[in-house]
């Protein structure tokens, strides 16, 4: 068996006293999509960030692609090929969607300011087939400030992706969006992981996106794993059942 493309072992946060992640450990297989869910505070999104480096953990370590996280800036974790996008959709408002993503295009390539202009000129035809990869190519030439939310998050998740990143680390993609247009993102994005070959470990609050898209599941209740499986196996699970869905297990419910 193949060593995992993510292994977090034993990982430990706090914050003044107050403990956000206890004693976690997982992994995820290369090609995997692996939903996290959980109840509000449980930690997940403290989790993305200490595997990601917008924190550092107080014990344990995260290893990706055989190298350990822990201590590394978030560029140079993302250079080792983690994206991410969040819960809120970050993207440059005083730019156009073309320009976001040609800018994420080169810092991927790592040129300097000197160079910028040049070089994001040269991957505007590279910026505009990723666009029409997630259907916004008709938006090119808009500002991301006059974006409607959906569209924002596509963008979002343009950025990500033009790192060409081997973990696409989703913080509630599908946050603030109508239940159509969220299963129709969670599709376009297990679609391009799978034609790709990427990994996506995601977090969720409509358990409908996460029984439909995820090949399996984590819980975290009160930062800590508290069951993994498949949909069925944590459907049927009576600990995720009084944590987080509901006594009949299979209720689309919406949790932070």
């Amino acid at each position: 068996m193949s060593a995992p493309l993510l292994e977090v072992s034993a990982v430990s946060k706090s914050f003044d006293g107050v403990d956000a992640v206890r004693n976690v450990s997982f992994s995820v297989a290369a090609g995997e999509v692996v939903a996290m869910i959980g109840p509000n505070g449980a930690g997940k999104t403290t989790l993305f960030n200490l595997i990601h480096g917008e924190a550092v953990s107080d014990r344990g370590d995260a290893v990706f692609d055989g190298r350990s996280l822990v201590g590394l800036p978030t560029h140079a974790i993302a250079r080792l090929g983690i994206g991410r996008t969040f819960q809120v959709a970050a993207t440059f408002a005083s730019m156009t969607v073309r320009e976001s993503v040609a800018l994420a295009l080169a810092a991927d390539r790592r040129r300097d300011a000197a160079v910028l202009g040049g070089l994001l000129r040269g991957v505007s035809a590279r910026a505009d087939a990723l666009l029409e990869r997630l259907r916004i190519g008709d938006l090119r030439d808009t500002h991301c400030a006059a974006l409607a939310y959906g569209d924002a998050k596509r963008l979002e998740l343009a950025m990500a992706l033009a790192g060409a990143p081997k973990l696409l680390l989703m913080d509630e993609p599908t946050a603030g969006m109508s239940p159509r247009s969220r299963r129709e993102l969670m599709q376009l994005v297990v679609d391009l992981a799978r034609s790709d070959g990427r990994t996506i470990l995601f977090t969720e609050h409509d358990m409908d996106i996460v029984f439909g898209f995820a090949e399996r599941v984590i819980v975290l209740d009160r930062g800590a794993i508290i069951a993994e499986g498949t949909s069925e196996e944590i459907r049927g699970n009576r600990d995720v059942q009084a944590a987080y869905l509901g006594t009949n297990g299979g209720d689309s419910g919406a949790a932070g």
